[in-house]
């Protein structure tokens, strides 16, 4: 057995061994320069090498502070990312507009739409130049928990056995410790399937231009017939954008299975957008840039987030849905708020030092996560779109709606967030009430007319 600092063989304290990040994605990297930054030594061992496509693309305001507070800000910047104000939504003909800039809660109010192969790699290497250790193609099988004054133990595949001195779960959807400690169990949400790639967009091209969308939103569609199929729209600041089709597995599989005579990911794909007039209207004149990939039952939840010598950071511990792009902001704030606790554990000399990391970790976080599983909720049964497309939105209203959408989850002082089930639920109700009125007065003005 090895500790993770060589240099210390057999005889280091916990405060001298290193801690090891499993992942080198946003948590793991926010992670790594935070503890850097303090003078911690740090090692990163990532699965993959870099750079590698992900999705989880468009950004929430929310993350420009976490990306401040670890120091990532420079680098992030560096890369000239599509600038993001917003999220338009369109169904059936109707567009509605939520400005970030306009919310309830304290913060920025823009963000960036990004590539995630160069924003990682960028984020990464930046980490690496305060100081942590970045091993690629590494790949974890197997884990001991810290027990008495043992550190946690990993074992690579390369037959290397580290020892540590915390472990930190940043590996996204490879969810190492989930498995290994036998973490998982039902993450509560409906099973979905996701068919995305990139394209060439030709939005700026068009004749004549696409009027009412601009590149810096998101665009959140919703299939004219089946309420639970939407897609996303992710302009790129090159003339790329991310699309994808998200719903039940029965819906988007049913036009092929990827056997010899269904159709192709690509035409499934495609398939679907022409479906919806807006995006159909959009991308007449896009191309493929790259393969078509799907992803299925990606949810995911975990009994805990923390154990002997170990926490889980973002889509390691739980992954809700793509439709509020909550994955990166989840994961950089999960890291944040583990950080200090770290920084605890190493500096602690006895049991009752200890972080608790059930009350000072899990437990809030979990709260602010809830906000964002209880909006994605909504969204499937209905209640959320009742409240976007209210022609008439009642301002303050609107704005507590726009900053929970802009990653501000865990703002108790947004009545959205400190009672997010009874809001959405009675203000979906309301507008509901209102929209049946007004159909109600049309259709009446039809007759007497």
């Amino acid at each position: 057995m090895d500790t993770a600092n060589d240099s210390h063989k057999g005889v280091n304290t916990r405060a001298e061994k290193e801690v090891i990040i499993i992942g080198a994605g946003p948590a793991g990297a926010a992670a790594a320069a935070w503890l850097a930054r303090a003078g911690h030594a740090v090692r990163v061992l990532e699965r993959s090498h870099f750079p590698r496509f992900s999705i989880g693309e468009s950004l929430l305001p929310r993350c420009m502070q976490h990306l401040t507070a670890c120091g990532l800000m420079p680098y992030a910047a560096a890369g000239g990312y599509q600038p993001k104000t917003g999220a338009a939504f369109t169904r059936r003909g109707e567009h509605r507009h939520i400005d970030f800039r306009d919310k309830f809660s304290d913060g920025p109010g823009t963000t960036w739409q990004i590539e995630r192969a160069d924003f990682d790699q960028r984020l990464i290497e930046g980490a690496r130049e305060y100081g942590a250790k970045v091993e690629f193609g590494v790949t974890v099988n197997g884990f001991c928990a810290a027990k008495g004054n043992d550190g946690p133990r990993l074992t690579l595949d390369d037959g290397r056995e580290l020892e540590a001195a915390f472990v930190l779960d940043a590996s996204g959807y490879g969810r190492v410790l989930a498995r290994l400690e036998s973490l998982e169990r039902d993450p509560r949400l409906e099973p979905r399937v996701a068919l995305f790639g990139h394209v060439h967009d030709g939005i700026a091209g068009l004749t004549p231009p696409a009027e009412g969308y601009h590149r810096d939103n998101i665009l959140i569609a919703s299939h004219p017939v089946h309420p639970d199929v939407w897609y996303w729209l992710i302009p790129f600041a090159n003339g790329r954008a991310s699309l994808g089709v998200v719903g039940p597995r029965e819906l988007i599989e049913a036009t092929g299975d990827d056997s010899e005579n269904s159709l192709n990911k690509q035409q499934r794909l495609w398939q679907w957008v022409n479906e919806e007039p807006r995006l159909n209207e959009l991308l007449r004149d896009a191309t493929p840039a790259n393969a078509v990939q799907s992803l299925g039952g990606y949810s995911a939840d975990v009994s805990r987030l923390h154990g002997p010598g170990y926490a889980l950071l973002g889509n390691a511990g739980e992954f809700l849905d793509p439709v509020f792009s909550s994955g990166v902001t989840i994961a950089l704030e999960s890291a944040l708020r583990a950080m200090p606790l770290v920084e605890r554990e190493l500096a602690c000399t006895d049991e009752g030092q200890r972080p608790d990391w059930a009350t000072e970790f899990e437990q809030p976080l979990r709260r602010g996560i809830n906000v964002f599983r209880e909006f994605v909720t909504a969204w499937y049964d209905g209640r959320l779109p009742e409240i976007i497309y209210h022609p008439d939105p009642h301002l303050r209203i609107r704005q507590m709606i726009s900053a929970v959408l802009a990653g501000y989850a865990w703002d108790e002082q947004n009545p959205f967030v400190s009672a997010s089930h009874r809001r959405l639920t009675a203000l979906a109700t309301l507008s509901a009430s209102a929209h049946d009125t007004r159909q109600s007065a049309a259709r009446k003005g039809k007759i007497s007319s």
